[in-house]
């Protein structure tokens, strides 16, 4: 795929944006090492960069279907460039500014996805389509395993306003970098239809494929309780049943490099029942809570982390690639709009929940429950018929044509 040009710039620019991404929040912390940036500042710039993405997701997905995918991807990825400095000038001075410009980051965050998403499927012909997102997810694991050391690296040599401002070149990397699309964009009347109604139809193109909801569902479900776990209660657990702070490092190094095995299996893996296999994997995320229900050896939490890594990416490739296929490519910015919106947007409020709900109930039964959700969630989801292949059966297509 690398000796492809084309994908090769889309892929560099893919890239960037997630390593733009990822560096953003860990640079801010760095900000509140060194007392330019309270922690309270820190919350708020965070929060509405997750604003300004929650708000930006569904007006991109109308865009890039309405217009070029590589327009919009330019327009937003340009936009998180320009911010980036916005929240270098703010640094120590002003905090409404740097949350405004974080605002913007956001969007700009936000926008890209389902852009890149559309636009991936109008660079690389179908049958290279799963190589392809293997590719590119690899591309951000691996950054996101060595980018933590490289950026402290970068830290003795530059202060925080200098490491903002190569976020800014990250994101001008990936406005600039990815080639042109080959679908043309609509005119006419189309243009002028009312954004809500737009939306509407891509949610209406989403309805056509039970396999997408019950996998969006079943996605959303894991994110909600899985992560959270992760994110929340697997600090708690490394402090305070192992004493250290190891096995938080040690689990969140397991799951990247899980995740990278994961992609590369996967970028060849073609199993029959291919809908039945991505939701296995997701399943094994249900392993995580798990590990941290009962004082097990580290090494039991580290071999959970690895296989939830593992699963995540046998779910994300074929969950993209199958989207790509199977949507209208007249709706896909909508369609992965929708699932960026419902799986990752709705991550903040299963994060704001779970430490009341361990506070209330206590640590064994949330992780329990979070386990059980990771477990039974997939599951049901695979009992809808066209999960199996994430496809629509051929007799409902035809009909669809025929209507």
């Amino acid at each position: 795929m690398l000796r492809d040009f084309a994908f090769l710039r889309l892929w560099a620019g893919t890239t960037a944006s997630g390593l733009a991404t990822w560096a953003l929040p860990f640079v801010l912390g760095l900000a509140v090492l060194d007392r330019t940036l309270s922690a309270g500042g820190l919350g708020l710039v965070l929060a509405t960069r997750t604003v300004g993405f929650l708000a930006a997701v569904p007006v991109s997905g109308v865009l890039a279907d309405r217009y070029s995918r590589r327009a919009v991807v330019f327009w937003s990825s340009a936009a998180a460039a320009v911010a980036a400095p916005v929240i270098a000038a703010g640094l120590g001075w002003s905090v409404p500014l740097m949350a405004v410009a974080a605002a913007v980051a956001g969007a700009g965050q936000g926008a890209c996805r389902p852009a890149f998403q559309a636009l991936t499927a109008e660079v690389v012909e179908e049958s290279r389509r799963q190589r392809a997102n293997a590719a590119i997810t690899l591309a951000v694991r691996v950054t996101t395993l060595v980018a933590p050391a490289t950026a402290a690296l970068l830290a003795t040599v530059l202060d925080t306003r200098a490491l903002l401002i190569g976020i800014g070149l990250l994101w001008l990397a990936a406005a600039l970098l990815p080639p042109a699309g080959t679908a043309t964009p609509p005119v006419g009347e189309r243009t002028r239809v009312a954004f809500v109604a737009e939306f509407a139809d891509g949610v209406r193109e989403a309805r056509r494929h039970p396999w997408f909801l019950a996998g969006l569902g079943a996605l959303t479900a894991v994110i909600a309780t899985g992560y959270s776990a992760t994110g929340v209660v697997l600090p708690l657990v490394s402090r305070d049943t192992y004493g250290s702070e190891a096995v938080l490092a040690g689990a969140t190094t397991a799951y990247i490099v899980g995740a990278l095995a994961g992609a590369l299996v996967v970028a060849r893996w073609r199993p029959r029942a291919q809908g039945w296999a991505a939701l296995s994997g997701l399943a094994l995320y249900g392993f995580a809570p798990l590990s941290l229900l009962l004082p097990v050896h580290p090494a039991v939490v580290i071999a959970a982390y690895v296989l939830a890594g593992i699963g995540i990416e046998l779910f994300n490739v074929p969950w993209f690639t199958a989207i790509q296929r199977e949507v209208d490519p007249g709706k896909l910015a909508r369609v992965s709009s929708l699932d960026f919106l419902l799986s990752y947007g709705l991550a903040p409020l299963g994060l704001a929940l779970i430490a009341p709900a361990v506070d209330a109930f206590g640590a064994p039964a949330v992780l329990g429950a979070c386990a059980l959700v990771c477990f039974a969630a997939p599951a049901a989801a695979a009992l809808v018929p066209s999960a199996r292949g994430f496809s629509r059966p051929a007799e409902a297509c035809r009909s669809t044509v025929q209507q």
